[in-house]
């Protein structure tokens, strides 16, 4: 899992990013928030860890321009622990709120507990389509035997099709359900992804196109 790091205290973030990679999860750490847009932009994480105290911007502004751009789990961290100040924070976008300091158990914890939210619960197992299996639990997936790095985008779209067992699912479905939109105008993105998905996948006749109405999995 890529975690973003949104700190500007380099000794607290440094011993955060190291306690997230010790956990095996992949940890990027940024001081600002202008960095932290940026890194967004560029190849959305599975969940932003957001210090609401940043040097150059607003914590709130930046939780609230990574809501409008993105529907990735967000972790507002702060040292201000008033009901005023949580709930201006979940107002904001945040999925959940820890007051500093954390402790390490509770902040692995709530990262476990926004990404379940996030995907829809606790939709447990895998699914297996010739020699490609699905890991919906660990978010992972393999073929032939060797993992296959997906963005959290693309796991999201394959995810979506793998719990419909092969049952078609229309492209607005899918559109709202991955990216929190339905406008048909962002038809290209979702054709993009599922082309990224193919090269990924090599040859395998994983995602099939049902024309004119939108994609299902080859079960």
């Amino acid at each position: 899992m890529r975690v973003l790091l949104v700190e500007d205290d380099p000794v607290l973030g440094d011993a955060l990013r190291r306690t997230l990679v010790k956990h095996g999860h992949v940890a990027e750490l940024v001081g600002t928030g202008t960095a932290a847009l940026a890194s967004v932009a560029e190849s959305e994480p599975d969940v932003v860890l957001l210090d609401m105290g940043l040097p150059d911007r607003d914590g709130i502004g930046v939780c609230r321009e990574i809501r409008e751009r993105s529907r990735v789990p967000i972790l507002a961290i702060t040292g201000r622990g008033d009901v005023a100040a949580r709930v201006q924070g979940l107002r904001s976008g945040a999925d959940d709120y820890l007051v500093k300091p954390v402790s390490t158990d509770e902040l692995l914890a709530r990262i476990e507990a926004v990404l379940r939210r996030s995907t829809g619960g606790s939709v447990a197992g895998s699914v297996t389509i010739a020699d490609v299996v699905v890991d919906l639990e660990r978010r992972a997936v393999t073929a032939g035997g060797d993992d296959v790095a997906l963005t959290r985008k693309e796991f999201d779209l394959l995810a979506a099709l793998a719990r419909r067992e092969g049952a078609v699912v229309p492209r607005p479905e899918l559109l709202e359900q991955v990216w929190g939109i339905a406008d048909a105008s962002a038809a290209r993105t979702l054709e993009a992804h599922v082309a990224s998905l193919r090269s990924k996948l090599g040859a395998r006749e994983v995602v099939v196109t049902v024309r004119g109405v939108g994609y299902r999995l080859a079960c």
